[in-house]
């Protein structure tokens, strides 16, 4: 046995210390991080396909497997909060871009109204976004 009472602490408070050194922890994020925005800023008036990137804002990065369970389009911007249209998300071929089709009907200004679940976040994405459908 050893004489000395800190041959035992010595040793073990550097391997405490070396442990707490080397523990990474993640980047917490807010899903206030987080929002989309208009590849585009205008579509055709007719049957229309208007994409968005969802954008982590720390690092400007596309945010890829989103799920996108809530979206509204309608003509507020045009003070026509009741003139909506159905809209139907469709595959798109880049990572962190979503992909809507719908039939604009009219030109003028369209809002395009989202919520989206972010992988590993609680909370929700929202936003609104306006773009400009013409002839």
């Amino acid at each position: 046995m050893t004489k000395n009472p800190f041959a035992r602490a010595v040793p073990a408070a550097l391997l405490a210390a070396l442990s707490a050194s080397t523990m990474t922890f993640p980047a917490l994020a807010d899903i206030k991080d987080y929002r989309f925005e208009l590849v585009q800023q205008e579509a055709k008036v007719g049957e229309a396909v208007v994409a968005v990137r969802l954008v982590d804002k720390r690092s400007g990065k596309p945010v890829p497997d989103a799920v996108i369970f809530a979206k509204r389009l309608d003509m507020a911007p045009d003070s026509m909060e009741e003139m909506v249209t159905k809209v139907e998300q469709v595959p798109s071929t880049e990572p962190g871009v979503y992909r809507f089709k719908a039939k604009l009907s009219m030109a003028g200004g369209w809002r395009l109204s989202l919520g989206a679940k972010v992988q590993g976040e609680t909370g929700t994405v929202e936003d609104k976004l306006v773009f400009q459908a013409v002839k």
